[in-house]
C-alpha cells in the first residue's frame, strides 16, 4: 500500500541530516574557537582574509554565502577585536574593502589547532571526507543553480 505522506516523513528529507550536521559540527567547533576568541562565522572569514589579506565585503559576503545584515555586524566585532580593518575603496566610495591587521595575521598561528582538533572529533577516512566535501559542494552547485532558474524566471 503506498502511503501519500511518504514524501513529508523526516528520515526522507535530505535537508534534514545536512542541517543536523551543521548544527553539530558548529557546536564541536566552539570550544575550540573559543580559545582563539572567535565564533564560527568569524572564523570562516577570517579564514579567507588569512588566504586573502583584503577582500571586498561583497565578495567575502558571496564566497561565504552571507549576506550583508549578518556580515556587517560580524565584520565591526573582528574590527573591534583590532583583527581587520574596514575602509573605503578607493575606486568606489560606495564599496567596502576588509584587510586583516598585523594582530589578525598573528592569530592565524593559533588557529592551526583547530582544524587538527576538529579531525579527532570526526572519524572519516580521508576518502571519506573527500567524497563528502565533494558532494556537498555538488548539492552548494545545485542549490545555487536552483536559485539562479528561479531567477530569470521573475
Amino acid at each position: 500500500m503506498s502511503d501519500k505522506y511518504e514524501s513529508l516523513k523526516i528520515e526522507n528529507q535530505l535537508c534534514f541530516p545536512l542541517y543536523v550536521c551543521a548544527k553539530e559540527l558548529v557546536r564541536r567547533y566552539t570550544p575550540f574557537l573559543e580559545k582563539i576568541d572567535l565564533t564560527y562565522t568569524q572564523y570562516i572569514a577570517m579564514m579567507v582574509l588569512w588566504e586573502k589579506k583584503r577582500v571586498n565585503v561583497k565578495e567575502l559576503g558571496e564566497c561565504l554565502y552571507l549576506d550583508s545584515g549578518t556580515l556587517t555586524p560580524l565584520l565591526k566585532r573582528l574590527e573591534a577585536k583590532g583583527l581587520i580593518k574596514r575602509e573605503r575603496c578607493p575606486e568606489d566610495e560606495r564599496s567596502l574593502d576588509v584587510t586583516i591587521t598585523e594582530k589578525g595575521v598573528q592569530l592565524r598561528e593559533e588557529a592551526l589547532e583547530v582544524p587538527k582538533e576538529m579531525g579527532s572529533c570526526i572519524k572519516l577516512t580521508k576518502e571519506e571526507a573527500g567524497t563528502l566535501y565533494r558532494l556537498l559542494y555538488r548539492t552548494l552547485e545545485c542549490v545555487e543553480n536552483s536559485k539562479e532558474t528561479e531567477k530569470k524566471k521573475k
